[in-house]
């Protein structure tokens, strides 16, 4: 299940296309000052990367807690109103800490704020996508939070770990490094002595969640769980990723050398850019399709094979075409998500035909592993 350190040296390839993610507790110090040291730091690292022609995006948590750091709020105020304020204003110092620092390595940088809305639309998503393509072609170094300003509850990133693998699936990245204040994954809580840090994980990842503490970050919404959860995902289309200890010294650095102690997700094979946007997308499907027991077997085969109206037994929902659908079998299983071809009111005239076109198209077809 496991293999040893010597196993992540062989399969690490040197990042041509980065994504690096900084936590919350990695930008803060114990009594909650933003870590400008720190941030210097890891700064440095990212410009001596771009130096070795390594592309790097960043996305960056911060925001929250540099502005509680200079706003006093009640403490009966809405949770929400005083993240939404505390972030709007910590997040003109943050981007001004992180401009006068990278000018210091001559590298510009560009701030993008989004929220999980953004990624929702296949045309936005690719305006994005061509916006931070543009940037990293000027060598403009993009910077990207989520705008927790006008995000709500529901619309909300779990956490920056999540943006940032939405972000190196949409650059077709193909190394993500998630930096926290832990080492990486443990066989058990980390605090515990007898708990060991789990060099590598591969593609058949073993059940860590009875190992992994639910409490979260003093500074970010953010987990282990999330972490292990987007780190599998990102695994799962192509990406390397990477957690480690932030706090460390020149740890980014130190990572590339093999002289780090982290913890190192195996890509599968890279999968195509719709697959990439449908992986994420399990939150804005518009309909349902629950498929025959056929129709799963062709899907999951080697063979490539898209989804054609005879597989399909039950539409739930209205949609149109473009919109994503949510892919289950016979027995409520998600098997995964697919970009309808044709409307909801066609589908059910063609439901259980044969010698129809595709209802989903095996270009914009993502199944979730069930191994």
């Amino acid at each position: 299940m496991f293999n040893n350190q010597f196993a992540v040296f062989m399969n690490f390839k040197y990042p041509k296309r980065l994504v690096v993610k900084i936590g919350s507790n990695v930008l803060t110090m114990d009594n909650g000052q933003p870590d400008i040291s720190r941030m210097e730091s890891l700064v440095k690292q990212m410009a001596l990367l771009k130096q070795q022609k390594t592309q790097v995006i960043l996305v960056s948590s911060g925001a929250v807690a540099f502005g509680r750091k200079d706003l006093s709020l009640p403490e009966k105020l809405d949770t929400v109103l005083k993240k939404q304020i505390w972030a709007s204003a910590g997040q003109i110092e943050l981007i001004q800490t992180y401009k006068k620092l990278f000018a210091l390595e001559g590298i510009p940088i560009a701030q993008i704020l989004v929220t999980k809305e953004d990624f929702r639309d296949r045309k936005h998503y690719l305006n994005m996508k061509n916006c931070l393509e543009g940037l990293i072609s000027q060598n403009v170094l993009p910077i990207i939070n989520e705008n927790d300003t006008v995000a709500i509850t529901e619309l909300m990133f779990t956490d920056n770990d999540e943006l940032a693998s939405l972000t190196a699936a949409m650059v077709n990245a193909d190394t993500l490094m998630l930096l926290t204040n832990v080492d990486g994954v443990f066989d058990g809580p980390p605090s515990d002595p007898e708990s060991k840090l789990i060099p590598i994980i591969n593609n058949k990842i073993p059940d860590l969640i009875h190992a992994i503490s639910p409490v979260k970050s003093s500074f970010g919404r953010g987990g282990m769980l999330t972490k292990l959860s987007m780190a599998k995902k990102s695994a799962d289309l192509g990406i390397q990723v990477i957690i480690a200890n932030g706090k460390k010294e020149n740890i980014l650095l130190n990572i590339l050398k093999r002289e780090a102690n982290f913890t190192f997700f195996e890509p599968r094979t890279s999968k195509h850019s719709p697959k990439k946007w449908l992986a994420h997308a399990e939150h804005y499907f518009k309909g349902e399709v629950i498929i025959n027991e056929g129709a799963k077997n062709a899907l999951f085969s080697d063979k490539i094979s898209s989804l054609l109206p005879v597989g399909i037994k039950q539409m739930l929902g209205e949609f149109s075409k473009g919109d994503i659908i949510r892919i289950k079998d016979e027995h409520g299983i998600v098997l995964g998500l697919g970009k309808a071809e044709y409307s909801s009111l066609i589908l059910q005239e063609r439901l259980g035909q044969k010698n129809q076109k595709p209802f989903i198209h095996y270009d914009y077809l993502y199944l979730f592993q069930h191994d």
